[in-house]
């Protein structure tokens, strides 16, 4: 018990924090270069973002996998979902081997007679593949995962 409300309480104070960090990313204000898992002061990081994200999508209904790439700053639909990569960055062959994006993934939503609607997002973060379970997308029907990060 003392454990979830210690969670509880990180939770309330760390939230605040996130939302204006979602807040100022949309807005343009931080560029994701400098929020980057990586980035440190003053140090250039070891090596350049990638402009493609390699991604893999599981329908949890029919166990059906699919990769895609998905081009920095371009929108991808996997399913109901539009999956749209915003950074990506792949640590050199020299470095503890780590690669991963920040991706923002939005459900489409329909009327009821399958006029779209506005989307919800229901993810907006970095996504690890080496730590897929540390920060995944919540959805009942499908997951989606970071595989690489290519510079095409």
């Amino acid at each position: 018990m003392r454990s979830l409300t210690a969670l509880v309480l990180a939770c309330s104070v760390m939230a605040p924090a996130m939302a204006q960090d979602i807040d100022d990313f949309m807005r343009g204000d931080d560029p994701l270069e400098t929020r980057d898992p990586d980035a440190r002061a003053n140090q250039p990081l070891s090596s350049r973002p990638g402009n493609v994200a390699v991604l893999r999508g599981l329908d949890k209904v029919t166990a059906r996998t699919r990769d895609f790439d998905v081009v920095i700053g371009e929108s991808v639909e996997f399913g109901p979902l539009t999956i749209t990569a915003q950074y990506c960055r792949k640590r050199p062959p020299e470095e503890t081997p780590e690669t991963y994006a920040f991706l923002q993934i939005a459900d489409r939503r329909t009327d009821g007679f399958g006029v779209d609607v506005e989307g919800e997002t229901i993810f907006s973060g970095w996504m690890f593949a080496s730590r897929p379970a540390q920060n995944p997308l919540e959805h009942p029907v499908y997951d989606v995962w970071v595989l690489d990060c290519r510079t095409d």
